[in-house]
């Protein structure tokens, strides 16, 4: 007989337990409903201080309205808040806050300290709280404003508290979330104190573009566009990172909807259509603040309201569409019609469309053209460029000046002979390795064509000689060898390459480096400086000369070779991926450093740009002196071969 179980209500401590399960998953989502209370308050001061990542304490001091001792005791209830009174408030909400959940939540799992004055009152509250329970409440002397004192947050709910990372971990994550409310309100006057220092402290009055110097430094802010346009109701204002700063994820789009911390799935949608397209799958810098009518937005669908809905989505995402194009000078905007609107769409204002005013090259063109006048169409709107047919590809020469990835391998190939011979046919590039056994010798070289001079098996027996033929499909390479034909992707040989020579370098106590001409000083976001702090002697071991500069600022003097002189700041952060993406593989020998030298490596190769076919030559040459040429760390082919007798057996041929 199935049992009977009968519907009761929780009680109080329980439901309340539940309840702070939504809200509280960490010591930073206390500082952030606890900061946003007191911006609703009005303050215009606020200083955070915590202790052991928060897990001890997390205090919030502000100098807001304060309240009276019955508005004290009653936003300890659930549901009681002063910011909405009927159900038709909710579909004009304009507070941070509304619901009356975060403070008993909070209170309900650990050991709350309230002190609070109302602006004019001489004696203030004070309400200690254990575990959801009020023990006392008295009169204290207290200034106009309100101070929350969270202590041993989830003491009463064991299997919480045991999910907490470490200390470091937990106050990066109070870091950050500090840090998107300072980019929130530049007017108000910031301080973030952690076990005893100061971790970061910004003056009131500030501008946004003061607000992102303080916390993220002035090389970062050179990077971004400012963005300021209006289309109806919604007004897109901040800044956007140039197409050459990105990174591997979202972790520095900043979005703001009513200067609430905030997204919606349409923004992400409508950063990567106003972008040029982007290698990979690169995601795009941008601190952007939506400014609509509190009607047009609907900010009570998620439990921390981190995701909002839109009344008119579509007409949210066109116009942050169109304000970043505006502010990059690329792509619809440029030519006057808004996406999805056609030819219904007015005129807009024009403006600078140079492509070197975003820092991208002309379609079609070398990194050494000339930029286009600013008379020209947008890059994106270029036609390509014609190519005449011809049976055998014939080399470019090097560019005039090599790109960043190119000048890893620039003057490896001495003695070869570059450009092609006169008679534009492929010139033979000598790559020591072994022949298969199985396959027949090279046959001897065409009229015209030089021979390869005879080359030292190697050990991987790639082949005993190949000559390079080209590139093909958009960046491809084409090599015959001695056994048949081969399409490499450069990408994935860089990436094997540098790998191995950091791992090889780390084990040798000797990594290849490059210094950098002047020491770069960088500022990153709180994870990933906690995430690179804790392994700089990781990052030192595969050839980076890195040192802690301030919190959570770098200055890195030397990279390892092969990973290019430029786009420091990306490369870390990506590194920084890297390492959270592989901290589950803690049980494999040195998992930390492959993980690290593999984050660089894949890094470097995102920023690969196309290259000469002197550097493809050295290319092919580093490739053949590996263990694994075959994939690239993460497993992806390196290359594809295919022997003569396999094209016999195609074009129905027998030798």
């Amino acid at each position: 007989m199935k049992e009977r179980k009968h519907i009761r209500l929780l009680p109080a401590a329980v439901a309340n337990k539940i309840a702070a399960g939504e809200v509280v998953e960490r010591p930073a989502s206390v500082v952030k409903e606890f900061m946003e209370n007191a911006f609703d308050a009005g303050a215009s001061r606020i200083e955070v201080t915590v202790v052991s990542g928060g897990r001890k304490l997390i205090s919030v001091a502000d100098d807001g309205c304060g309240m009276e001792r019955d508005d004290a005791l009653m936003c300890l209830e659930p549901q009681a808040t002063s910011k909405i009174r009927d159900v038709d408030d909710i579909e004009k909400i304009s507070t941070y806050g509304f619901r009356g959940e975060a403070v008993p939540s909070v209170a309900a799992v650990s050991r709350l300290i309230l002190k609070t004055c109302a602006e004019g009152e001489s004696t203030g509250t004070k309400i200690e709280v254990d575990g959801g329970k009020v023990r006392d409440v008295s009169d204290i002397g207290f200034p106009a404003g309100t101070t929350f004192e969270v202590r041993d947050l989830f003491f009463n709910v064991p299997a919480r508290r045991k999910f907490l990372r470490t200390y470091a971990t937990e106050q990066a994550h109070v870091r950050s979330v500090f840090c998107i409310q300072a980019l929130a309100h530049p007017e108000a006057t910031l301080k973030l104190k952690a076990d005893g220092r100061d971790l970061v402290s910004v003056a009131g009055g500030a501008s946004l573009a003061e607000r992102v110097h303080d916390l993220f430094g002035a090389s970062f802010l050179d990077a971004l566009r400012p963005v300021d346009f209006t289309s109806g109701e919604v007004h897109v204002s901040g800044f956007v990172g140039l197409p050459t700063l990105t990174r591997a994820d979202r972790g520095e789009q900043y979005i703001f909807v009513n200067r609430r911390a905030a997204t919606a799935p349409i923004i992400p949608f409508a950063l990567r259509e106003a972008y040029p397209p982007l290698d990979g799958d690169r995601k795009p810098i941008a601190i952007l603040f939506i400014e609509l009518p509190p009607t047009e937005v609907d900010v009570n669908v998620h439990p921390t309201k981190r995701e909002v809905r839109f009344r008119d989505s579509r007409g949210v995402r066109d116009a942050v569409i169109l304000a970043v194009q505006k502010a990059l000078g690329v792509g619809s905007f440029a030519q006057g019609a808004a996406p999805g609107h056609g030819d219904a769409a007015p005129a807009l204002p024009g403006v600078p469309l140079s492509p070197s005013s975003v820092g991208l090259p002309p379609s079609g063109a070398s990194p050494a053209a000339p930029a286009v006048p600013p008379a020209a169409p947008a890059a994106s709107a270029l036609p390509a460029p014609s190519v005449a047919p011809a049976l055998l590809p014939t080399p470019l020469p090097p560019p005039a000046a090599q790109p960043t990835f190119s000048a890893a391998y620039g003057g490896r190939a001495a003695g070869r002979v570059w450009p092609p011979s006169a008679t534009g046919r492929p010139v033979a590039v000598p790559v020591p390795s072994a022949r298969r056994p199985d396959e027949p010798p090279p046959a001897s070289p065409a009229v015209g064509e030089e021979a390869p001079p005879p080359g030292a098996a190697a050990e991987n027996g790639l082949w005993q000689w190949c000559r390079l033929l080209g590139r093909i499909g958009g960046g491809y390479v084409l090599l015959e060898t001695d056994g048949g034909y081969v399409v490499m992707d450069p990408r994935a040989v860089h990436e094997r390459i540098v790998y191995e020579r950091m791992l090889d370098g780390a084990a040798a106590r000797n990594p290849p480096a490059q210094s950098l001409l002047l020491p770069e000083t960088l500022t990153l976001p709180a994870e990933d400086a906690e995430r690179i702090a804790s392994n700089l002697d990781l990052l030192r071991q595969i050839g980076f000369a890195i040192d802690p500069f301030g919190d959570d600022t770098f200055i890195v003097e030397a990279v390892p070779s092969g990973v290019g002189l430029s786009s420091i700041r990306p490369l870390l952060t990506d590194i920084s991926k890297g390492i959270a993406d592989a901290g589950a593989k803690r049980g494999v020998e040195d998992w930390r450093l492959r993980a690290v030298a593999q984050a660089a490596a894949e890094s470097a190769v995102s920023r690969m740009e196309a290259l000469p076919y002197k550097a493809l030559a050295a290319l092919v040459e580093d490739i053949a002196k590996t263990r694994m040429p075959y994939t690239s760390p993460k497993g992806r082919p390196t290359m594809f071969f295919t022997s003569t007798r396999e094209l016999d057996r195609k074009f129905g041929i027998s030798r």
